[in-house]
């Protein structure tokens, strides 16, 4: 297919857009198609190397990817992206409708609170783990747009795997809510409820005092002395993967 002219302009008007994903590089396009996402483009410059990678990395997604790939010249492909994708495809999806209500209401998966990110690669392998590991969804308090491009690459398109969305602040919830804090339980020792929500804050600043307060359980993430913090991700993998909180997982 070839693309439009006006094809470069549609791309970077998709980045300001609040309903539209733009999706950098095959593993973001393969987890989107398998996750039910609506496709509204697919440009790359050379389409059949698109096939041949899509078939090595994706075949279960590899015959949709070469019917919606637009062929466009390397010199368009090239302003479709701050970082030209090193896997030859960018595209444009619509973004999923999510609310709160429906992430929030009481299951036996667990949601993760990511309260006032600042590094949008961090935000993006948050939502990675939450995904592997079947969380319910994943909240950001702040100004991050969970879906921006930065966070999309990070997360290789998985939000699309789980509900996931930004608030100004966390609302009331039946859920339990278990906040990450230095001061806290060991979580060695700790016993967390079923259906809770994690909350983490900053590696800096942790929780705010409003957000820790709100807690029923504050647990701590053992280290060695001398290491100050963890990698935002990391904490996030820590503490899902732990058998403390191993029984919200779904079976």
């Amino acid at each position: 297919m070839t693309p439009p002219p006006n094809l470069v302009a549609r791309f970077r008007a998709a980045r300001r857009d609040p309903a539209l994903v733009v999706l950098e590089g095959l593993h973001a396009l393969k987890h989107a198609l398998r996750f039910g996402a609506v496709i509204e483009a697919v440009a790359t410059p050379d389409p059949a190397a698109l096939a041949e990678l899509a078939h090595d990395l994706a075949p279960d997604v590899a015959a949709e990817i070469a019917g919606l790939a637009e062929t466009c010249g390397a010199a368009m492909f090239a302003q479709l992206a701050p970082v030209v994708p090193t896997t030859g495809v960018v595209a444009l999806a619509r973004r999923p409708g999510v609310e709160a209500r429906a992430v929030l209401r009481p299951s036996p998966r667990p949601v993760v609170v990511l309260e006032a990110p600042q590094h949008l690669g961090n935000v993006g392998a948050a939502v990675r783990v939450a995904a592997a590991a079947d969380a319910a969804g994943l909240v950001v308090v702040g100004q991050v747009d969970p879906y921006h491009p930065t966070v999309v690459r990070g997360a290789a398109g998985l939000q699309f795997a789980l509900p996931c969305l930004r608030l100004d602040a966390l609302p009331t919830t039946a859920r339990p809510l278990v906040a990450l804090d230095a001061c806290g339980t060991p979580l060695d020792e700790a016993l967390l409820p079923a259906g809770a929500v994690f909350a983490f804050g900053t590696e800096r600043g942790g929780l705010s005092r409003e957000l820790r307060g709100r807690a029923e359980h504050v647990v701590a993430i053992p280290m060695r002395a001398g290491v100050s913090s963890l990698n935002l991700a990391t904490a996030v993998a820590v503490l899902l993967y732990h058998p403390a909180a191993r029984g919200n997982l779904a079976p």
